[in-house]
């Protein structure tokens, strides 16, 4: 009698998981690298990126000709420097009254700084300008200036003029002199007299002005 032999079921079930692992594992070798070389490669920095930022130097200072702006109404004058290349513009009353020119068209130039001719045209041009109807001084005007430590004479000066040529710490109290009115808009009210008197040590004390409307005479 022929006698058979069987495989035990587990055995064969080893060798069938033998056989898939071996087909399932991670190849090695040339196709390793081949894998290993098909994720994207970090881009190298552009030299334009690593190099260091160099400043440009300003250019210099064009030259110019600044017209003759005396005489013009103040909007005209601020077109023609403009015109001619020049836009660092500014303007303040030529009477001294510290004024602000809300309308140009109703101002006319009497001094500028600085004067016609050649020019920088990155230079600040100052225009002293009062209304229309009023007259040009002979000199323009300064804020009221003194040593320090003493009063300025503020005789016939506004009252905004007296509060900017003083620390802004200053109290003032300012009257009419003539009929005890309000005074509500500085520029438009001038100094009679003053405490503490011009020349007179002045170190942060309280300023006393009577006042009266430009116009009017003092009493």
């Amino acid at each position: 009698m022929r006698t058979h032999h069987v495989v035990p079921a587990a055995l064969a079930v080893t060798a069938l998981l033998a056989l898939t692992g071996c087909q399932d594992a991670e190849p090695s070798g040339e196709g390793a690298a081949d894998s290993a070389g098909s994720a994207p490669a970090r881009p190298a920095a552009s030299a334009a990126a690593s190099a260091p930022a160099t400043a440009k130097a300003p250019d210099p200072a064009k030259q110019g000709n600044l017209p003759d702006l005396v005489g013009k109404g103040l909007q005209a004058a601020q077109d023609q420097a403009q015109a001619a290349g020049f836009y660092d513009l500014t303007s303040h009353d030529g009477l001294g009254r510290g004024r602000a020119q809300a309308l140009d068209r109703n101002w006319k130039v009497c001094f500028q700084s600085p004067g016609p001719g050649a020019a920088a045209t990155n230079a600040r041009i100052d225009l002293g300008a009062v209304r229309l109807e009023e007259t040009c001084p002979a000199s323009d005007p300064a804020l009221p200036s003194a040593a320090p430590g003493t009063m300025p004479d503020f005789f016939a000066k506004s009252v905004r003029a007296a509060r900017e040529s003083l620390p802004s710490s200053t109290s003032f109290t300012i009257k009419d002199a003539r009929l005890d009115r309000v005074v509500l808009q500085e520029t438009n009210w001038q100094v009679c007299a003053q405490l503490p008197k011009s020349g007179n040590p002045f170190n942060g004390q309280p300023v006393e002005l009577n006042v009266v409307r430009f116009g009017e005479t003092c009493p």
